[in-house]
């Protein structure tokens, strides 16, 4: 099975994606299943991971309500308030929904960066963790280091770093970006999405640009620990489904066939699927 494990749909008639701007043209518009499964078609990839867009527990409802009807999505990273006095309750009841497989809160946009090392959402993490639930990891580079401590904090919470942790690839900032993932890479309860990168590598990025970031990613990580994920359709923004499948697809080209299936699909399927989603 392959699985793209990060994407995202979106109706701008809901009204809570505040990040969400006319000044983002190209996806300044609602994105649904009938959009992307063409994309998947052609790309043969047979199930997703739709992933939250909004800091509303409201816009998780409508993507399980999207996930029921839908087949090709295989489950749902939510949101929750992680700071909210019922937070262990507000869990339970969204976990009741098999399809939710995992929470993100969207720390990028946080001005803290060690906020999620509060002791309010240590509280949320434990309740995920008993949950089966996966973290979701949104960051940039200033969050790595506390993200170690979280990790270290909290070993038998699954964590999947979003984006590669959204490294200034358009300023070459490989250092000291390289370095934290790599610590990170230390622990077993990580693993990282090769997705979101374009975005990352500036208006006249090219491929030879991403190769560094992505070699790195998978030299630390190693191919047991990452996904393959296209952040459709943010990725809109800079590039087109089918040519980012194909980076990725070039950068893994060497590997042995069973890790080339781990890295398009089987550890998607492992770390969200084992035990909720839709198989």
């Amino acid at each position: 099975m392959r699985i793209d494990s990060h994407q995202h749909y979106w109706s701008l008639a809901r009204g809570d994606y505040g990040w969400l701007t006319p000044e983002l043209a190209p996806i300044y518009r609602d994105f649904g299943p009938d959009d992307l499964k063409p994309l998947l078609a052609r790309a043969d990839i047979d199930r997703t991971i739709l992933v939250q867009a909004a800091p509303t527990e409201a816009e998780t409802q409508y993507l399980l309500d999207l996930a029921r009807t839908e087949p090709t999505i295989a489950g749902v990273v939510g949101w929750v308030d992680f700071e909210s006095a019922d937070v262990t309750q507000r869990i339970a009841t969204l976990a009741e929904d098999r399809l939710l497989v995992g929470l993100r809160p969207m720390m990028q946009d946080i001005p803290d960066p060690a906020w999620m090392l509060r002791p309010t959402v240590g509280i949320a993490i434990e309740s995920m963790v008993s949950h089966s639930l996966v973290f979701d990891a949104l960051v940039k580079p200033v969050h790595l280091r506390p993200l170690l401590t979280l990790a270290e904090r909290h070993p038998r919470l699954s964590i999947v770093i979003d984006h590669g942790a959204k490294p200034d690839i358009a300023r070459d900032a490989f250092s000291p970006w390289a370095e934290d993932m790599a610590r990170l890479a230390g622990l077993p309860n990580i693993v990282a999405k090769l997705s979101g990168l374009v975005t990352e590598a500036g208006a006249e990025w090219s491929e030879a640009d991403l190769r560094r970031y992505i070699k790195h990613i998978l030299a630390i990580f190693g191919p047991a620990r990452v996904l393959f994920g296209s952040d459709w359709p943010v990725l809109n923004l800079a590039g087109e489904y089918g040519g980012w499948l194909a980076i990725v697809e070039r950068a893994i080209a060497h590997l042995e066939p069973n890790e080339i299936a781990a890295v398009m699909g089987h550890n998607a399927r492992r770390i969200y699927l084992g035990k909720r989603g839709r198989s």
